[in-house]
């Protein structure tokens, strides 16, 4: 699937919103970070950076060293996170985000990110975007994406079925996610429209929001 030029329009209740490559460019840190866990354990970094995106960093290493104990993913993937963290050079926003925030003040949205509160924070700071008021993020999850724990989570704390809900992602775990969860995905970026989303977009520059008289949120997208 390549990006949509065909004006699309979907209908949704709620819009449930990944971070990473959706709202916010963090490619360049996460080449950096996860690049040098790959050499640290002798791993191609191509084929990590393949594993890596939409995940939390320890479900990302228990597809990559099968073998090694979940407690040492756990403390690596907190080393990590901190890194992660100090580390906001070159952290931008995705094209259109900033307008397509300000475009949902008031309407029922949440951030659902595999990065954990600090984390989020930093890197939305860093991008100069205000955090969304409901955020699902590692901390409030069991299951990292592709799991839909994290997407039913948000639509339960908007008290919006999961039906009525359209999720912005652009990696295939999220995806994978969103469409476990029931809900209609659009994918953002080159990475998207690998992963089968219901439509994609080059960025969000190509989305515009509109309120509806009856409380929905109608989608012009393309």
């Amino acid at each position: 699937m390549t990006a949509t030029t065909t004006p699309t329009v979907l209908t949704a209740r709620a819009l449930l919103l990944d971070m990473d490559g959706t709202l916010v460019n963090s490619d360049a840190v996460v080449e950096r970070i996860w690049r040098r866990w790959a050499g640290r354990h002798g791993l191609d970094g191509d084929e990590v950076m393949k594993v890596v995106h939409g995940r939390q960093g320890h479900a990302s290493m228990a597809v990559l060293l099968p073998d090694r104990p979940v407690e040492q993913n756990l403390a690596d993937n907190a080393r990590m996170l901190a890194e992660e963290t100090a580390d906001t050079d070159g952290v931008v926003e995705i094209p259109g985000a900033s307008t397509f925030l300000a475009s949902l003040r008031g309407l029922p949205h949440a951030l659902v990110t595999s990065a954990d509160v600090p984390l989020s924070t930093a890197r939305m700071n860093a991008a100069g975007l205000p955090l969304p008021e409901v955020r699902v993020t590692a901390e409030s999850v069991g299951a990292s994406k592709p799991d839909p724990e994290g997407f039913l989570k948000g639509a339960a704390e908007l008290g919006v079925d999961p039906a009525d809900c359209v999720v912005f992602e652009d990696s295939g775990a999220g995806i994978a996610a969103g469409r476990a969860a029931g809900m209609t995905v659009v994918g953002v970026g080159p990475r998207a429209g690998l992963h089968g989303p219901d439509v994609v977009v080059p960025d969000l520059t190509r989305v515009r929001v509109e309120a509806t008289g009856d409380g929905a949120i109608r989608l012009h997208i393309g």
